[in-house]
């Protein structure tokens, strides 16, 4: 018998919260996915699941690429123009923050660099694109601070739910914008068919707490 493992309560609200609340009113839109799995070929392989970057931007904008945040984010991934132009310097042909197709290839390219960092850190596999995700979100340095806590306290700092156990004790870290951001990507991840297309607009309270968690953990298992 395998060892199931089950969110908790906080988290279900959160899942909760993210595949019902907003996704009656939210339309998904194919209009990109060319575009997602293009640039997740091209930076990540062919066997990477595409849709996941689809998820972050649903995320992030509502797949909208006229989307600004209050920091200055702009785009389908939400890049802030000086993280754009630090990635265009390696790529001159991504030639506008404010294009759709250079947004996302910028965006996952930045996701692939942050998986490379990860890997040289040798997190879990089943984890990897949740550091991943989560230092897109906030940078690197809190979740470093979060493994250092994490192995002060004995526990395997390789191990996402290490890091989640540990990070109201990161300071200068909003830390539940992190971890709700995660589990909002995998929320919207969990909605697509194998094709991108949004086939879950409506989640039952009861599915949400009791099938949603395993539905999470087999598509850790697919990827």
């Amino acid at each position: 018998m395998t060892a199931r493992r089950t969110l908790g309560f906080p988290a279900l609200l959160l899942l909760l919260i993210c595949l019902v609340a907003p996704l009656g009113a939210q339309a998904v839109t194919g209009r990109y996915d060319a575009t997602f799995r293009k640039y997740s070929k091209r930076f990540f392989g062919v066997g990477f699941d595409w849709r996941l970057f689809k998820a972050q931007a649903m995320t992030e904008s509502n797949l909208n690429p006229n989307a600004r945040s209050w920091v200055g984010a702009r785009g389908l991934m939400q890049l802030m123009p000086s993280t754009f132009r630090e990635i265009q310097s390696r790529n001159p042909a991504f030639a506008s923050l404010d294009d759709p197709e250079w947004n996302i290839a910028a965006g996952i390219q930045y996701d692939r660099r942050l998986w490379l960092l990860w890997a040289e850190d040798s997190v879990h596999d089943h984890d990897h694109h949740d550091f991943m995700l989560a230092s897109y979100n906030a940078g690197r340095v809190p979740l470093l601070r979060a493994q250092a806590i994490a192995r002060r306290q004995f526990l395997d700092h390789r191990d996402w739910h290490s890091v989640v156990s540990v990070a109201p004790a990161v300071p200068k870290w909003r830390h539940r914008e992190t971890l709700d951001y995660v589990i909002r990507i995998e929320g919207n991840l969990a909605r697509l068919d194998q094709d991108g297309k949004a086939v879950h607009p409506y989640v039952l309270i009861d599915t949400v707490l009791v099938e949603a968690p395993e539905s999470l953990l087999a598509l850790r298992r697919t990827r």
